[in-house]
């Protein structure tokens, strides 16, 4: 087809290509409605998927910030006295500890011999070595250290070495204006030690100034370290840090002293929190209502590229805004959505972890907007939830996160996840993800088909394209013979004429 012979008016002095032209025109209707109609589909898919994303957001700072106790229970711990004591609490912290610290923890500390100085100028690894140690950390547990060290090592570099070693767990130095050399262990406690496993290592530390060692016995040297000794709240115990945590409490213990660890609930973190989720909710109902409410335009279809070439870029996306306005219009999956949402937010919360004046929104300060235009939106009364909140903290946050067998059991929040989580499927069904390919969803289904029809149109319109030059083609034909004819007949009978 493609090859046909096309006689543009040669012979009948007729623009035949402008006439085919304006004949396709027609023709290519119905494929113009077609193409219009796939845009529409992924306009509407495109913005399924916005409201996919948007529900996603809420379900987002849902499990970050509303169900961790984390995020929700977070505590401020106070120290009457910062030089004894330092804390920072846990979600279940207690609230008041009496602490008095009787000895703070120490670590362990081998010097070398004051009468063996070493000099750091003529030092010199002799040859390989493989160090072994046998280390006991200040809380008792146990590890093999093994360092090899090449010869011609420096002592510069010895002491690299050791403080790289993490099994050994040491911070060691050489002090050039005593010859000495110092090797802490970093973990403090009374137990801590270095026992020496071989010849080798006994003949190696030698070299470093350490006296009197032998194999199997610890580097001798030594100035033990200490555990801390503390009374809290009347029991006395021991720690082989300064810093341990008891009760959800992690005490940094500074100095000798007494001292009173108070822990509060963090007011200001819960409110934050619920008041992010306010916002979040309100946000989130607030388009889905402009979704639904959207005026749909209908005398503004999507254009065709011949209307996009006669029109600006400003007169395009002018009127693709009115074209594709409308898409989720009164759509049932959404509406649905907000129904489930508002009631998952009103409806009370039973259960046995749920107090009395605590198993509704409104009880805690959060109210349904009167104005219907407002759509649901939810208005806090700041004074109200601090108040609550200080009184119930746990009850708060049972209210939106409390497990249950049914919905009625569960918090707002685990309600609310659900309904999102359901939600976000509907609407995959429907419109799919990035990652889909088209026969994975229903709109990329309608899509697959649209596409065919548009193809088998564009193959019938070339035939038909064909099929109008052919016949003009054969017009022309017929013309030009029918003028030859003329000519032949003239030059006869203007030939006779003149004989």
């Amino acid at each position: 087809m493609a090859n046909t012979l096309r006689i543009s008016g040669l012979a009948s002095g007729m623009d035949i290509d402008q006439i085919v032209k304006d004949l396709m025109k027609v023709e290519r209707m119905p494929l113009d409605k077609l193409k219009q109609k796939k845009q529409l589909l992924e306009w509407q898919r495109d913005d399924y998927r916005s409201m996919n994303t948007l529900l996603q957001g809420l379900d987002d700072y849902l499990f970050s910030n509303i169900t961790l106790q984390s995020s929700m229970l977070k505590k401020t711990v106070s120290s009457s006295n910062e030089s004894v004591v330092t804390a920072t609490a846990g979600s279940s912290a207690a609230n008041v500890a009496a602490i008095q610290v009787n000895q703070v923890a120490t670590s362990a500390v081998w010097l070398s011999d004051a009468t063996k100085r070493v000099d750091k100028a003529s030092f010199s690894v002799d040859a390989d070595v493989t160090l072994t140690i046998n280390v006991t950390n200040g809380d008792g547990t146990t590890k093999q250290a093994a360092i090899t060290v090449k010869k011609g090592t420096t002592l510069d570099g010895v002491i690299a070495q050791l403080n790289s070693n993490l099994d050994l767990g040491v911070s060691a130095f050489y002090d050039e204006q005593t010859g000495r050399v110092s090797i802490m262990k970093k973990e403090m406690g009374a137990q801590a030690s270095l026992v020496l496993a071989d010849q080798a290592t006994v003949d190696f530390f030698a070299q470093l100034g350490f006296t009197n060692i032998a194999a199997g016995q610890e580097l001798t040297g030594k100035t033990a370290g200490k555990d801390a000794d503390i009374t809290i709240n009347g029991l006395r115990t021991t720690r082989s840090s300064n810093t341990f945590t008891i009760n959800g409490v992690t005490y940094t213990v500074k100095g000798t002293g007494t001292a009173t660890v108070s822990v509060e609930t963090d007011v200001d973190a819960m409110f934050n929190a619920i008041k992010g989720f306010v916002d979040k909710y309100n946000e989130v109902i607030a388009k889905i209502n402009a979704e639904l409410k959207e005026e749909r335009y209908r005398d503004y279809q999507p254009l065709t590229d011949e209307q996009k070439e006669a029109m600006t870029e400003k007169q395009i996306e002018l009127w693709e805004e009115k074209a594709r306005s409308g898409m989720l219009r009164g759509d049932s999956i959404l509406s649905s959505a907000l129904s489930q949402m508002r009631m998952n937010v009103y409806t009370k919360v039973e259960g046995a972890n749920i107090p009395s004046g605590f198993s509704q929104l409104a009880q805690i300060g959060i109210t349904t907007s009167s104005n219907y235009l407002d759509g649901g939106k939810l208005i806090i009364d700041e004074t109200k939830l601090r108040e609550k909140i200080k009184e119930n903290p746990d009850a708060v946050y049972q209210l939106f996160n409390q497990d249950g067998a049914t919905d009625a059991e569960k918090g707002i929040a685990r309600r609310l996840r659900d309904t999102i989580k359901a939600t976000i499927g509907k609407i995959e069904q429907k419109a799919g993800k990035t990652i889909w390919t088209n026969q994975q969803f229903a709109i990329g289904r309608d899509l697959i088909e649209i596409n065919d029809q548009i193809d088998r149109f564009e193959d019938r319109l070339k035939q038909i394209e064909d099929r109008y030059y052919r016949q003009f083609t054969a017009m022309e034909e017929a013309i030009q013979r029918a003028n030859q004819q003329s000519m032949y007949l003239m030059n006869a009978f203007g030939g006779g004429m003149q004989g």
